[in-house]
Parts: structure tokens; C-alpha cells; sequence
């Protein structure tokens, strides 16, 4: 399932993953920049119609969830980003993510570790 998130779908998503079902006036509380209820509701349609968040109905509301796990629409991200920026290279990519980043040695002991792992379930 490829997932694509404009930047305020993604914004709206993110609530729903830190905080569960929420009412569309519980989201508008938890995003960083102040919406207009009417357009958070909007936002919350849109990815309901392309199957990212459903609903439960209470009463006069609706209570919107998220249908796509977080780590299901990172995975799709980054492979739309591997091949539309990397030609499809995952190599070119972490060489990227690597080069232009300040990383501690812990962060190069684990990015080794997950290497190795990698290595040993016999993928390249």
C-alpha cells in the first residue's frame, strides 16, 4: 500500500498516532498551527476517503481514527523517496542520511548493528 501525506495530513495523522481516536476538536487542540475547525474536519475527510482514518459516530460527532499504522506510512514514505530522489538505491539514500548528519558513536554502534543483522538474514 503506497501512502502519500500532504504536510497538514501528516500533521493530523501524527495526533491520531500519539493520542488515538480522537473528536475533530481534539485534534485541532493537539496540531502546532491554530486551524479553523472546519478545516481540520476537511483535513480528517480527505484522508478518510483515501482510507487513512475512519470513524465512529457518538452521538452528534464523529470520533476519527487512524485505519494506517505510523510505521506502515514511514515505510512508504521512505520508499517513495528512495525512488523518486535516489533511483531507487537505498545505498544512495543512507549514504545521503549519513553524510549530512552529525551522529554519535552511539548512533554509528546501532546503525553497525542493524548492518550486521541485516547482513545476517542473508539480504543484501
Amino acid at each position: 500500500m503506497s501512502i502519500y501525506l500532504t504536510d497538514r495530513e501528516a500533521d493530523v495523522m501524527r495526533v491520531l498516532w500519539e493520542r488515538g481516536p480522537s473528536l475533530v476538536a481534539e485534534v485541532r487542540e493537539h496540531l502546532a498551527d491554530p486551524l479553523a475547525y472546519t478545516t481540520v474536519l476537511t483535513v480528517l475527510r480527505i484522508l478518510e476517503s483515501k482510507g487513512y482514518v475512519s470513524h465512529t459516530e457518538e452521538g452528534r460527532v464523529h470520533r476519527y481514527g487512524a485505519s494506517v499504522g505510523q510505521q506502515t506510512a514511514r515505510k512508504s514514505a521512505l520508499r517513495h523517496l528512495t525512488d523518486k530522489l535516489f533511483e531507487g538505491s537505498s545505498e544512495l539514500l543512507m549514504t545521503q542520511l549519513v553524510a549530512d548528519q552529525k551522529l554519535t558513536s552511539e548512533q554509528v554502534q546501532r546503525l553497525r548493528k542493524l548492518l550486521v543483522a541485516k547482513r545476517g538474514r542473508g539480504k543484501p
